[in-house]
C-alpha cells in the first residue's frame, strides 16, 4: 500500500468512526463537538493521536496537558480564541481549522432549514463552550 492510499484509508477511517462515535456520544454535547470536529486530529483520547494527525505538518498537542502544562489551570480564553479564530487569519500561520466560522456556517444552514430565528453570535459560543467544557473534563491530574 503506498502513502497516497495509507493517507486515503486514514482519512476514511476517520470520517466513519467520526460519526459512529458522535451517535454513542448524544447525550453529552461536549464529548460530541469533540468526536464530530477534534477527534480526527487530536484523537478520541485528546493526546493527540487522531488518525489524520500524521497527514499534519505539525502534529496535534495532546489535549489532556493543557492545564498542566499551565500551572494546573486551563486557559480558557486561549482556548476559545483558538477554537473560535475571531481575528485570526484562515491557514496563514494558523494549524488548525477556524472552528468558529465553521460553526456558523452549519448553524446558518440548519437554522435556515428550520425556519427558526437565532442568534449565529449566541449559537457558535454556545458550541466552543460545551466543547471547552469537554476538553476540562479531560485533563490529566
Amino acid at each position: 500500500m503506498d502513502t497516497l492510499q495509507r493517507k486515503l484509508l486514514a482519512l476514511a477511517i476517520a470520517c466513519c468512526g467520526g460519526a459512529a462515535m458522535a451517535q454513542s456520544a448524544a447525550l453529552d454535547p461536549g464529548k460530541q463537538e469533540f468526536s464530530e470536529n477534534c477527534a480526527s486530529c487530536h484523537g478520541v483520547d485528546g493526546k493527540g493521536n487522531g488518525p489524520m494527525g500524521e497527514l499534519l505538518r505539525k502534529s496535534p498537542p495532546d489535549l489532556t496537558l493543557l492545564a498542566k502544562q499551565n500551572k494546573g489551570v486551563l486557559p480558557i480564553n486561549r482556548l476559545y480564541a483558538v477554537v473560535d479564530g475571531a481575528g485570526i487569519p484562515s491557514h496563514g500561520s494558523r494549524d488548525m481549522p477556524v472552528w468558529g466560522r465553521e460553526y456558523q456556517i452549519e448553524g446558518a444552514q440548519q437554522m435556515r432549514e428550520a425556519r427558526g430565528r437565532y442568534d449565529p453570535a449566541e449559537l457558535v459560543r454556545a458550541r466552543i463552550l460545551v466543547l471547552l467544557e469537554y476538553i476540562s473534563r479531560i485533563q490529566a491530574p
